[in-house]
């Protein structure tokens, strides 16, 4: 019996000017998504990422406090590769995050400093697409941004944050969510897909940490890229989910 073919996925639009990326942690934009964010700069979109944690809970052999300055000294390099020169981190403790008003409100304030066109962020679906589960983090984040979204075009959700002229932003079309196994979009990365691969390698105190002796970046993000080209008739692609802002969309 021969399996189906892959339904195909549809280019996402680049008819903006300015995104944000929403992340729980650094290496996630790594994992993946990064080569369309070299891809957007390159033509001269500006690009701002957002980290809620430090990621200072992600390598044993490092103490918190240690691991947070490794961690996000990789980031800001990884996001240097990829021409994003401002990286935010907001600070929120890692590996606990909880989805709730405390993190909508951290979200949302960056999404009214920034006033993106597009917000993008990581899958928050319970898996990647098979049995690998996906971590809590993720998923609060997920699910965080996208109700941050909306509290940042409200004056009266989170008012407290409207000052010094600051105005309330309704004006993110759309959240992108990287890597989800319910992916309807794609961005051709072929082009950026070596420049992926260079800003996973910055991360190398991280992949050391997990003992992955072995981990050839190219190869990881190669097998993922590959299929999803395939489903958009490229070489290489990312694949994204999309959450339309606007009513009736």
């Amino acid at each position: 019996m021969t399996e189906p073919a892959p339904v195909p996925l549809e280019p996402l639009t680049e008819d903006w000017e300015r995104a944000l990326c929403v992340v729980a942690h650094p290496d996630d934009l790594e994992f993946g998504g990064a080569a369309a964010v070299a891809r957007w700069t390159k033509q001269g979109k500006q690009v701002v990422y957002c980290m809620v944690t430090s990621g200072e809970a992600g390598i044993d052999g490092m103490t918190p406090d240690e691991c947070r300055e490794v961690r996000e000294a990789e980031q800001v390099e990884s996001a240097r590769i990829v021409g994003v020169d401002e990286v935010d981190f907001l600070g929120l403790p890692d590996g606990i995050l909880e989805y709730g008003v405390p993190l909508r409100r951290a979200i949302a304030e960056e999404v009214r400093l920034h006033r993106p066109d597009i917000v993008i962020t990581n899958n928050f679906r319970d898996t990647w697409g098979g049995r690998n589960l996906n971590q809590a983090d993720h998923v609060a984040t997920g699910k965080a941004v996208l109700d941050a979204v909306r509290d940042a075009g409200n004056r009266w959700v989170f008012s407290d944050q409207l000052v010094g002229g600051r105005d309330p932003w309704g004006g993110v079309r759309e959240v992108w969510c990287a890597g989800s196994p319910d992916a309807t979009h794609a961005v051709d990365i072929t082009d950026t897909f070596d420049v992926g691969v260079t800003s996973l390698r910055a991360h190398q105190a991280y992949i050391k940490g997990l003992g992955w002796q072995d981990f050839d970046p190219a190869e990881f993000l190669e097998g993922m890229s590959r299929a999803t080209g395939q489903r958009l008739g490229v070489p290489h692609a990312v694949g994204f989910e999309v959450f339309p802002m606007g009513w009736g969309e």
